[in-house]
């Protein structure tokens, strides 16, 4: 039992911190052509962690701003249901992006100066908590929308121990997505990230965890989006080596169905441990969405690794790492915490 909490601990740390990791090695190049980042960089593109519009090497986004919130709203011990507790969560993320810094009385991740930085948050994202209801499936904010907001910050409700099954996971992560996005595929997209990395998490290898996740998946509604990208990248994986051309064939990661197949591509190619800082360089040099590629590869490698495969001089400079460190930790063996 306690070798078991032992490796899920690793496994959790491992997740959210290479998740963090490519997201600011994405960062720099967001919104540059694979043209461009060959222009900035040279022929191998970005080779390690570089400065952003946003400052020094190592700055991370909004995906590692609201995969934090989710965590502490999977943490937070109030009675109200996790649609509830997540929008609250969600919506102090919102006041993040709205306000220079903390209030005095400010408490948990509000109350962390860091993460006051805005850094190209998603419109749906903002949107969705602006609207004057919470968003659901019956009663949809964003109904249009299938942004990788959903995917990019869904990795901890594969960690979360409030979360028995994969079922659970699936559905809890349905919720969380729904608060902001309305489209059926960003939410199956999100659901799907998360029960991979909890089959990865409960020991299953990569491959199957991938396999089990469409099965899964195919049994809600309107599906077929989002398992059509995840056999797509299987397909891609199975025609050898990692490759730019196939990575490009997925799609530019703007959207979750795109976004998850190309970071699962990312993973399946790069399956071992010493190749996860290859896996995440390769996730972020392409046309499009890489922060949000670098972070759910990161996610995926991550939680089947554990910890001790996350390069540590990219560990030491990553944004938020002891942060990071600590909410993965409580993530997997929660302690009680005083209501707000």
């Amino acid at each position: 039992m306690i070798e078991s909490l032992q490796m899920c601990r690793t496994r959790a740390r491992g997740c959210l911190l290479a998740g963090a990791i490519g997201d600011a090695l994405g960062a720099p190049v967001e919104f540059d052509s694979h043209a461009r980042i060959r222009s900035r960089f040279g022929p191998a593109g970005v080779t390690d962690l570089v400065p952003s519009p946003y400052g020094p090497a190592g700055l991370v986004t909004d995906d590692t701003q609201m995969t934090l919130f989710t965590v502490e709203a999977l943490l937070d011990t109030d009675p109200a249901d996790l649609g509830d507790r997540l929008h609250a969560a969600y919506r102090r993320w919102l006041v993040t992006q709205e306000q220079p810094g903390p209030p005095s009385d400010a408490e948990g991740l509000a109350a962390e100066s860091w993460l006051y930085a805005v850094r190209a948050p998603g419109n749906a994202c903002l949107s969705g908590l602006r609207a004057p209801h919470r968003g659901a499936i019956a009663t949809p904010v964003n109904a249009g929308s299938k942004g990788c907001g959903t995917v990019m910050r869904s990795a901890p409700f594969g960690l979360s121990s409030q979360l028995p099954t994969p079922d659970a996971v699936a559905e809890a992560a349905i919720v969380g997505a729904c608060l902001t996005h309305g489209h059926p595929t960003a939410r199956l997209a999100a659901a799907a990230l998360a029960v991979i990395v909890r089959y990865l998490v409960d020991g299953r290898g990569l491959a199957e965890s991938v396999s089990a996740a469409i099965e899964l998946v195919s049994e809600h509604p309107d599906h077929e989006e989002t398992t059509a990208a995840l056999r797509g990248a299987v397909t891609a994986a199975d025609n050898g080596p990692a490759s730019a051309t196939q990575l490009h064939g997925l799609g530019e990661g703007w959207v979750a169905e795109e976004a998850l197949a190309m970071s699962v591509y990312a993973a399946l190619t790069h399956p071992e441990p010493h190749q996860l800082r290859a896996a995440l360089l390769f996730a972020v040099n392409h046309d499009g969405d890489s922060d949000s590629t670098g972070a759910i590869t990161g996610n995926l490698l991550g939680a089947l690794h554990g910890e001790g495969s996350v390069p540590p001089d990219w560990a030491a400079q990553v944004e938020g790492r002891d942060t990071i460190i600590d909410l993965a930790g409580r993530l997997v063996e929660p302690e009680p915490r005083s209501s707000r």
